[in-house]
């Protein structure tokens, strides 16, 4: 594991002083010695980035597949490596790691595929029409290209997925653009390893060297540098509300603003319909009680608001969703201050009008550090709506039961709402079609809409939309997870009236490359 910072695929030294990682857990640190980036440093990835862009932007789809399959293959070398390491740095336990080893992995193989199929890049053809009458139509060709090079911010949550060679890497890299990460403080380990897999990638598969970098730091200066930086194109963050906007706000700041890709966390309001509730109250209880605690409540799909119609099965449902968050056992939190911030909110919303609590972990590990208790809050809808500080996340293993006196109530409760990457409805079947209204009301507050499931557990797909309106991310035109990730780092060109020879393989008549196109308003892959 090698802690020097990475620009321009090679390992560079620094003057700064080292840093170290700690497990939280423990309070112990931990192996491995990482050095702090500079201004110099930032400078200089951002120009070997811009440099590496002019060839890799163009390069061959089939090398671009193999790159990021091989940087596929390099992680899930590291294997137990990794995985230990990742534990160690965030608490988070090793079979959970596992799994997101693996999605790491499926996700750069799922964008090397795109780039390899290529139809991604959108082509559409609308060929001369020298006859038309009063005016004839000029040859107009169009199609994606990507926009340069792409800073990457790691996240706390996955120190895998949505960190070093995540997703937001994985389709900056198949889009064209190459990357600069900022590693998080959380995971220096984590990161140099995946950092040394990239690397070894690049130079297997004979990539420019700009096409990677990584840089340390221990707070906001390098992370600023990189936003403002003239020849940064575009910026990816998860995490939280204020770190997002105050990278927006710099990226707005910058004499050519710049596109930041902020997804800033959400409460995933649950609505249960008086059927189900009815019908399900244990089961129901358990379900939730399971995914609110899922991973000491440290997702951004954490369900941090039910929503419900007082009835003598919603007593039941409370009652076993009570005994069930008091059964779950501390867990720790991925950082010391995610921990004290937790404990300080989530301790601080009781003491808000007509809020109660309602059930709180009685099982806690005093021989480990950083150890969250679930909690589960109550209030009634009337309090709820006039109380925006009630609608703010709480990072962690809390949600808040928000009691409705009718559904009228519930759905002016659901009308002060602000925008969400999730919203689930828990629902008998048949029961839906009388709520039409509040269905619509829902989809304009939500990226995805879930029937009957939980929202921890974004699946990695072409279909899958992670993302919403604002606050939830500041884009909800775009997603942070599945392939159509890709579409952020690109942007549309149109070639008129060029020769066949100087245009690019994806607009050649003949269709050189196979891929699916719209020519003359007809999708189609032929080649004629």
């Amino acid at each position: 594991m090698n802690g020097k910072n990475i620009v321009a695929n090679t390992y560079v030294e620094v003057s700064e002083r080292s840093l170290k990682a700690v497990n939280p857990a423990t309070g112990l640190t931990l192996d491995g010695e990482f050095f702090k980036a500079n201004e110099n440093l930032v400078n200089e990835a951002l120009i070997s980035a811009t440099s590496a862009f002019q060839s890799y932007r163009n390069l061959n789809k089939d090398l671009k597949a193999a790159f990021l399959n091989a940087i596929a293959d390099e992680i899930a070398n590291l294997g137990e490596e990794l995985v230990n390491r990742a534990s160690a740095e965030s608490g988070l336990p090793l079979a959970r790691l596992q799994g997101e080893l693996g999605r790491t992995t499926g996700q750069l193989r799922l964008f090397a595929n795109l780039v390899a199929e290529g139809s991604w890049v959108d082509a559409i053809i609308d060929t001369a029409l020298p006859e038309r009458q009063p005016l004839p139509r000029p040859d107009i060709r169009r199609m994606l290209i990507p926009i340069g090079p792409v800073v990457v911010f790691g996240a706390s949550n996955f120190p895998l997925a949505f960190s070093v060679a995540g997703g937001d890497t994985a389709s900056a890299l198949a889009s064209g653009c190459p990357v600069v990460v900022k590693a998080h403080p959380a995971h220096y380990g984590t990161s140099a390893l995946v950092g040394g897999a990239i690397v070894k990638a690049a130079e297997k598969t004979g990539m420019p060297k700009g096409v990677f970098s990584l840089l340390y730091d221990d707070g906001y200066t390098i992370g600023a540098g990189l936003v403002q930086h003239p020849l940064t194109k575009a910026v990816t963050f998860t995490g939280s509300f204020k770190g997002g906007m105050a990278l927006i706000n710099l990226a707005q700041q910058r004499e050519q603003p710049i596109p930041v890709f902020a997804e800033m966390g959400s409460i995933n309001p649950v609505i249960f319909l008086p059927k189900a509730i009815e019908n399900q109250s244990e089961e129901l209880a358990k379900k939730y009680a399971a995914s609110i605690t899922l991973g000491a409540g440290q997702f951004c799909t954490n369900p941090g608001l039910l929503l419900a119609v007082q009835s003598p099965a919603l007593e039941n449902f409370k009652t076993f969703l009570s005994g069930a968050i008091a059964a779950v056992p501390s867990a720790t939190m991925l950082t010391e201050g995610i921990a004290n911030n937790y404990g300080k909110l989530s301790a601080e919303v009781v003491n808000e009008n007509g809020v109660a609590l309602l059930s709180a972990s009685t099982v806690k590990n005093t021989e480990l550090q950083n150890q969250s208790e679930a909690k589960i809050a109550q209030v009634s809808a009337a309090d709820f709506i006039k109380n925006p500080k009630l609608r703010e996340e709480i990072f962690g293993p809390y949600s808040l039961l928000v009691v409705a006196q009718d559904i009228a109530e519930l759905e002016k409760a659901v009308d002060v709402l602000e925008g969400q990457l999730t919203v689930t409805l828990m629902s008998e079947k048949q029961e839906l079609q009388h709520y039409q209204a509040l269905v619509n009301k829902l989809t304009d507050k939500t990226g995805r809409i879930i029937l009957n499931g939980v929202p921890t557990g974004v699946e990695v797909c072409a279909a899958m939309q992670h993302g919403g309106p604002f606050p939830a991310t500041n884009d909800s035109r775009f997603t942070s997870v599945g392939s159509t990730a890709i579409n952020r780092f690109v942007r549309p060109l149109a070639y008129q009236d060029w020769e066949q020879e100087l245009l690019p393989d994806e607009l050649k008549d003949g269709n050189p490359l196979g891929i699916f196109r719209t020519v003359n308003q007809k999708l189609t892959k032929s080649h004629e």
